[in-house]
């Protein structure tokens, strides 16, 4: 073990331990403001855990990269939060945005886990998804007990075990339309969900930004989610699916004050939209019906484009903190002038 513990990270390993990295001191910083602003107990309860997991998780990581000589990512800070900013979005929305945190979390801690070979960063991975599982099911419980979780709809279904006899069971745009699979509704409905959360934060960010061009972007990123939900709602309206309300408001009237900066929120939305393609290729990977697979392919190729003009702008004003990289074996054997 102690051998092993000796090993160099892989590079799978050093990218993992950066997104990590990067992911904690953001989420910490946000949930900050949250913790400054609730009113509810039982929220404010779920935000602490949530707080306390990030910044142990930025100990450890600090320590790892620290004993592997690896510099430590700047991230993000107190430089990047003003917890006197007045109150921009409400209790629902600060639970609702954990929950997403620890679906997100398992997600990406899975993936992780999965890439680590040296004991003590596969612990670390591990140990982790527990803590995100744990958060997430305590968000729940609480939004259950306040009648605020979104449950996926039920639905009447045949009661034998029956077999596909016919290829027009993998139609989608030509000839009739077999109802939705409980696979496809699941996905439908939670990619309909997260895009109405990320209205909710994409238009408190644009109320308070300071730069024009990036509100410009966020009120972009606004128009793509509902034009996303629209398509989702559309297809699940179609087969007399019940679809979830919008998330208006969650959001205050506040536009004075930001309680983040600029960079904070561009790298934010630039992270949930890179998320948001995860989640679209395990939606692609679920479904059976041609139309929905030409649907979240499409949609995805706009949220990459999306994606690659916010990663622009984060270059343009030199916020885009560059993950760990090869070396350049060209520069490197070039001759001195």
């Amino acid at each position: 073990m102690e051998l092993d513990k000796n090993t160099n990270i892989t590079s799978a390993e050093h990218a993992q331990l950066w997104n990590a990295y990067m992911n904690a001191s953001i989420t910490s910083t946000i949930v900050k403001y949250f913790l400054a602003k609730v009113e509810d107990p039982d929220i404010e309860s779920v935000l602490q855990e949530a707080l306390t997991l990030t910044t142990t998780h930025l100990e450890t990581l600090t320590n790892i990269f620290t004993k592997e000589n690896k510099p430590v990512p700047m991230g993000f800070n107190d430089q990047d939060l003003n917890t006197k900013a007045p109150r921009l979005y409400s209790d629902n929305y600060f639970l609702q945005h954990i929950l997403q945190l620890g679906m997100a979390g398992m997600f990406t801690f899975s993936a992780s886990t999965s890439l680590s070979i040296r004991h003590d960063i596969y612990t670390f991975f591990s140990k982790g998804l527990q803590e995100y599982n744990h958060l997430h099911q305590k968000a729940t419980s609480v939004s259950l007990a306040k009648g605020l979780y979104l449950r996926s709809p039920t639905i009447p279904t045949p009661n034998e075990v029956d077999f596909v006899k016919k290829q027009n069971f993998l139609t989608g745009w030509l000839g009739k339309r077999r109802p939705l699979t409980t696979q496809e509704i699941t996905y439908l409905y939670s990619n309909l969900e997260r895009n109405s959360l990320g209205i909710a934060m994409l238009t408190g960010f644009s109320q308070v930004v300071k730069s024009k061009e990036i509100k410009k972007y966020l009120i972009r990123g606004i128009e793509i989610a509902r034009k996303h939900m629209n398509i989702f709602r559309s297809i699940l309206e179609e087969n007399h699916v019940p679809t979830p309300m919008g998330s208006d408001s969650m959001v205050t009237d506040s536009t004075n004050v930001s309680p983040f900066s600029d960079k904070l929120m561009m790298y934010h939305v630039n992270g949930m939209s890179t998320l948001g393609i995860g989640f679209y290729g395990v939606s692609i990977s679920t479904n059976i019906r041609r139309d929905l697979a030409v649907h979240y392919t499409r949609l995805t190729a706009e949220i990459a484009l999306y994606s690659e003009d916010g990663a622009t702008l984060l270059i343009d004003n030199e916020w885009l903190e560059e993950p760990p990289r090869m070396v350049n074996r060209n520069e490197l054997v070039k001759p001195n002038k």
